[in-house]
């Protein structure tokens, strides 16, 4: 008799682009010596402040005692000019990997070798100057108005639909 082929599972319900990339994730962290994703996306609510930005964890390193009770090496890359300050604060970002954890986890931190990915912190806009243009039609549009703080609000308003529209005509 012919066996059976597993049935299909249908996947007709919306997931998330995490959900979706954990098989193709999860090999890559198993080699860096992490478990899970949560120390890599929790980053930022784990690590003490300013580390939180300047530092990302890079890998940890398990002893070789297969059952050992001691924590792993967590080796983090550092901003340019930190490297020291995080050294020095070392024992402090062990403490608080294993205060969010609720076990050790981690017993030491080293710095790793591999640079510090830039552009990877939180994004600076760049100071937006309406053209003389869009500054006359929304001057124009809002002449009218008697309240000043009206008139403000709307003015500002005026021009961050300009600076949008500009930028949809600039891609």
């Amino acid at each position: 008799m012919a066996d059976k082929l597993p049935e299909y599972k249908r996947r007709n319900r919306a997931t998330s682009v995490a959900d979706a990339l954990s098989g193709a994730l999860d090999p890559v962290l198993r080699k860096r010596g992490f478990a899970g994703r949560d120390i890599l996306t929790q980053w930022r609510n784990i690590a003490p402040r300013p580390f939180d930005e300047t530092t990302q964890p890079h890998k940890l390193s398990w002893p070789k005692i297969a059952n050992s009770a001691e924590g792993a090496t967590l080796y983090i890359r550092c901003a340019p000019g930190t490297a020291l300050f995080a050294q020095h604060e070392a024992a402090n970002i062990a403490k608080a990997v294993n205060l969010y954890f609720g076990y050790v986890l981690v017993d030491q931190v080293r710095l790793s070798a591999e640079p510090f990915i830039a552009n990877s912190g939180p994004k600076t806009d760049k100071a937006y100057e309406p053209s003389p243009e869009s500054l006359a039609k929304v001057g124009k549009l809002t002449e009218t108005i008697e309240d000043d703080s009206l008139r403000q609000s709307l003015t500002t308003l005026g021009l961050a639909l300009a600076r949008r529209a500009e930028t949809k005509r600039k891609t």
